[in-house]
């Protein structure tokens, strides 16, 4: 049989270059001798620290995500099964645009027969709802450097015209008529559809609440354990640190979310390294280990669970013979 995971491995490619040539470029940038040096005295306890943190996101977010699954129909799913879903997308980020997380819509498909455009849905609100928890968590930040003001503005502005047009049924409507009549359009107007509704009940003021709730909890989380990579490098700690801390990391995220590099790869890095030395007076060296050791303990510690969950799971590229799906409740 065709190993059918050659055109994603494909895909992932560039993104895996590009955060080869993104900590090179750090390592450069901040002084290689003396990168090395703050990696060499790092204090490791403290990235061990930094990963349950990023465990602890992870784990409230699958909570967001198997809830999600519920809220479009899902319901008869383990949460083993979902787990694997959940974890197997990690790897995705590092697609082009973030693309080919589009494939969790046909992998929930193939594990519980819920049409493609309903299932990508949950992927977008999933995201959606990340967007508005780190904006949240950057928003004291941003009081405190107006410059990074208007940025903040057009994001938010952005993701809450997404939320508030899914509830202004007779709009999004007649979008869709709309595009079912342009033939090059036509032929995606059921799938458009599916993922409308799945849209619309994902983003009820109820299930948003929710959701971004739980998303800046777990963001929250990734920001304390930026915090805890910083005191492993050196820096004295103190509730300002922390504060700043959180608000460099979730202010990053959004930056590396908004450039649609694959996993914010080179805009999410220079945005954190930058952030540490404007806001607090960081030298170069210790900005870019920082940086180096956070997306060590975030990004690539996910995409890492996520390649693991593909060998452990081929049946999700459909190579299982004996997969069956499950009924929706």
């Amino acid at each position: 049989m065709k190993d059918s995971s050659n055109p994603l491995i494909r895909r992932m490619a560039p993104g895996l270059i590009l955060g080869f040539l993104v900590f090179i470029g750090l390592a450069l940038l901040g002084d290689l001798q003396k990168v090395s040096l703050k990696i060499l005295n790092f204090d490791w306890r403290f990235f061990f620290l930094a990963l349950v943190f990023t465990i602890f996101n992870y784990t409230l977010r699958f909570f967001k995500w198997h809830f999600y699954l519920g809220q479009v129909g899902v319901r008869r799913i383990s949460y083993w099964q979902s787990l694997r879903l959940f974890i197997a997308g990690f790897p995705l980020a590092v697609t082009p645009g973030k693309v080919g997380e589009v494939l969790k819509g046909v992998w929930l498909m193939r594990q519980t027969g819920v049409p493609v455009g309903r299932g990508i849905s949950v992927v977008v609100a999933e995201r959606i709802s990340d967007g508005l928890a780190v904006l949240a968590l950057s928003a004291f930040g941003v009081v405190a450097y107006p410059a990074y003001w208007p940025f903040f503005a057009l994001v938010l502005g952005g993701l809450g015209a997404i939320v508030v047009l899914s509830q202004i049924r007779p709009v999004a409507i007649w979008l869709l008529e709309q595009a079912a009549r342009v033939p090059l359009l036509r032929r995606f107007s059921q799938s458009a559809r599916e993922f409308y509704e799945g849209s619309s009940t994902l983003f009820r003021p109820g299930s948003t609440l929710l959701a971004v709730a739980l998303g800046t909890l777990s963001w929250l989380g990734e920001g304390l354990g930026f915090y805890f990579i910083l005191l492993g490098l050196g820096v004295e700690p103190g509730p300002r640190i922390m504060a700043m801390s959180i608000f460099v990391l979730s202010f990053s995220t959004i930056v590396g979310a908004a450039s649609a590099l694959p996993g914010g790869l080179g805009a999410a890095e220079v945005s954190i390294a930058g952030l540490l030395t404007i806001t607090l007076q960081q030298e170069p060296a210790l900005a870019s280990a920082a940086t180096l050791l956070i997306r060590l303990a975030t990004l690539w510690f996910g995409v890492l669970l996520g390649l693991l969950m593909w060998i452990i799971s081929p049946d999700l590229f459909g190579f299982s013979s004996t997969r069956q799906p499950l009924p929706e409740g």
